[in-house]
C-alpha cells in the first residue's frame, strides 16, 4: 500500500514537471562548460568524483578481469521487475555479490547475493575463476570503503571550516595514510577531528555489505529510452533514487567501459552537451526545474561517491555510450528484513506456537489467540512471497556461481510446510465450540484478511511464472500454488 502510494506520488511529480517544461528542455552542464565546477561545488557538493589514475593499477586489473570472468560464465541476467503492476525486463543485466545471506530488493524483485569470500563461511564456487572474481570485488569494496571514509572526513572539515587550520590538514593526511595502510576505519584513527558521537555513524554509512554489478552493451539493445528533461540522449538507467539503503549511507560506483574500436570516443566532439559515444552519470536536484543538471563522463576505471543524503535529495541516471560497460555499485543495504538470520528468526518465532503430542505425535497449536494467529500467518506470507517465490522465480541463475543458497532455501521450505499445517490447524480451531462467538468472529476476520491476501499473491505469482522467460524455474513439488479451501470456513 505504502509502495503504491509512493509510485503514484512519483508519477504525479513527473507529470507536473513535464507539463511545466512543455516543449522545452532544462539546461545541463558537462566538465567542458565554464560554470560546471562552480555548480558542482554549490549544488552537488556531496558528489565526489575520482579519475582512474587515483586507483591502484593492480586493483584495476583484478576487478576488470573479474568483470570479464563473470560475463564469460554467463553470470549476468536481466531482472524481471514489477512497476505499477506490470512486469518489465531491465535493459541492464545484473548480478548481486556481497555478504553471505544478504539480499537486496528493488522494484519488487529480491536479489540474493552470490557470497564473496568471507572468513568462517564455507562457500563452494563453481570454478576458481569465479572465486577470484568475487575476491577481487571484496577488495574493491574495502578500497571504496576507505575512500568513502576519507571523503566524509573531508566534508566534515569543510563544514566546520577547520580546513584553514594547517594542523588539521596535517592530521587529515596522517589519517588518510594510516587508513590506507591498515585498510580499516577505527575510532583511534579519527579521534583527532571527528566528534565521538559520529564514529559509529560514519563507519556504518560506509561499510558496504554488497555490490550490484551491472553490464550492458548498448549496440545490442533494440531500444533505449531518451532522457526526458534535459535532452541528454540515450539512457541505460532512468532517473531514480537508490532503494532500500541505510539512511544517509554513501553509494560508491566503479565504472569500466570495455575497449572497442567500433565505439571510440568522439575526439572532435565540439557540439553543446555530452559526447554520445561516452558513458555518463547524470545528476539533478529531485523535482527541481531551476537548477541545471550535470552530465559527467565515465571513463575506464573512474569511480564516484554519492555522500550522505545526496541519494535522497538528488536523482541520478546512467547515460549510455557506444561501448559495452560494467559497473560495480557498492551499497550499505538496509538488511533489517533482508538476511537469512532475520527470516530464520521469524520462522522460529512462528513455530513456537506449534506443539507435538508426545504420545500420539499429533500436531496442535499452543495458542489460538488472535494476535498469535495473526503473527504466524503474517510470517507465513513473508516466507512464501518475500523469499521462496522470489528465489525460485529467478530460477537457476545463482547456480552459475555457487550452490550456497540451496541448503538455506530447503530449510525455509521446510518451515513453510509446517506453517501450512499451522494454517489448517487454525481453521480447525475456529470450527470448535470452545470459543465464544466473539472470539470466533475476531479470529475469522483476521484469518480472512490474511488468507485473501495470500490467495491474491499466489494468483499474481502464478501469472508471473507463466511468462516465457529464462528466469522462471517452477517448483511444483515445493512451493505449489495451493488451491485455497480456506473460504469454506463458516463465517
Amino acid at each position: 500500500m505504502k509502495r503504491r502510494a509512493g509510485e503514484r506520488e512519483k508519477e504525479l511529480k513527473k507529470k507536473k514537471l513535464l507539463e511545466e517544461l512543455g516543449e522545452g528542455k532544462l539546461p545541463y552542464l558537462t566538465p567542458a562548460d565554464a560554470d560546471f565546477h562552480h555548480l558542482q561545488k554549490t549544488r552537488y557538493s556531496k558528489l565526489i568524483f575520482r579519475k582512474s589514475d587515483t586507483v591502484p593499477e593492480e586493483l584495476h586489473h583484478m576487478v576488470q578481469e573479474g568483470f570479464l570472468t563473470l560475463r564469460k560464465h554467463g553470470c549476468f541476467f536481466q531482472d524481471l521487475v514489477r512497476i505499477k503492476g506490470k512486469d518489465f525486463f531491465t535493459p541492464v543485466s545484473r548480478i548481486l555479490i556481497g555478504n553471505p545471506g544478504c539480499t537486496y530488493k528493488y522494484l519488487n524483485t529480491r536479489l540474493f547475493t552470490v557470497p564473496w569470500p568471507t572468513e568462517g563461511c564455507e562457500i563452494k564456487y563453481c570454478s576458481s575463476q569465479i572465486h577470484d572474481a568475487c575476491k577481487a570485488l571484496i577488495k574493491l569494496n574495502d578500497y571504496l570503503h576507505i575512500e568513502a571514509v576519507k571523503a566524509l572526513q573531508g566534508q566534515y572539515l569543510l563544514d566546520t571550516k577547520d580546513i584553514k587550520d594547517t594542523s588539521v590538514i596535517d592530521r587529515e593526511q596522517n589519517f588518510a595514510t594510516s587508513l590506507t595502510e591498515k585498510g580499516s576505519f577505527s575510532k583511534d584513527q579519527s579521534s583527532c577531528y571527528v566528534p565521538e558521537d559520529d564514529y559509529t555513524s560514519l563507519n556504518n554509512r560506509t561499510s558496504y555489505n554488497l555490490t550490484l554489478l551491472n553490464y550492458m552493451d548498448p549496440l545490442q539493445m533494440p531500444y533505449l529510452k531518451q532522457e526526458p528533461y534535459f535532452g541528454m540522449g540515450n539512457m541505460a538507467v532512468s532517473w531514480h533514487h537508490d532503494e532500500n539503503l541505510v539512511e544517509r549511507s554513501t553509494v560508491a560506483v566503479y565504472s569500466y567501459s570495455c575497449e572497442d574500436s567500433s565505439a571510440e570516443e568522439t575526439s572532435d566532439w565540439n557540439l553543446k552537451g555530452r559526447d554520445p559515444a561516452v558513458w555518463h552519470v547524470g545528476l539533478k536536484v529531485a523535482w527541481d526545474i531551476e537548477t541545471p543538471g550535470l552530465a559527467i563522463p565515465l571513463r575506464q576505471g573512474d569511480f564516484y561517491l554519492m555522500l550522505d543524503d545526496l541519494n535522497m535529495t538528488h536523482q541520478h541516471c546512467v547515460l549510455a555510450g557506444f561501448s559495452p560497460r560494467f559497473s560495480s555499485t557498492h551499497r550499505v543495504a538496509d538488511c533489517s528484513r533482508g538476511t537469512l538470520e532475520y527470516i530464520f528468526g521469524q520462522c522460529e518465532l512462528a513455530l513456537q506456537n506449534l506443539q507435538t503430542d508426545p504420545n500420539s505425535m499429533a500436531l496442535s497449536l499452543k495458542s489460538v489467540e488472535t494476535a498469535v494467529v495473526k503473527q504466524v500467518e503474517e510470517i507465513h506470507n513473508e516466507v512464501e512471497f518475500e523469499w521462496l517465490r522470489q528465489f525460485w522465480f529467478q530460477g537457476k541463475r545463482y547456480l552459475k556461481c555457487t550452490d550456497w543458497w540451496l541448503k538455506p532455501m530447503a530449510k525455509l521450505e521446510e518451515f513453510w510446510r509446517k506453517m501450512e499445517i499451522m494454517t489448517s490447524l487454525a481453521l480447525q480451531e475456529v470450527r470448535k465450540k470452545e470459543q465464544t462467538e466473539e472470539q470466533r468472529n475476531e479470529t475469522i476476520s483476521c484469518l480472512l484478511l490474511l488468507l485473501t491476501e495470500r490467495q491474491r499473491l499466489r494468483n499474481e505469482w502464478t501469472a508471473r511464472s507463466s511468462k516465457p522467460c529464462h528466469l522462471v524455474e517452477r517448483r511444483h513439488e515445493n512451493v505449489v500454488c495451493v488451491v485455497l479451501t480456506y473460504m469454506c470456513v463458516c463465517i
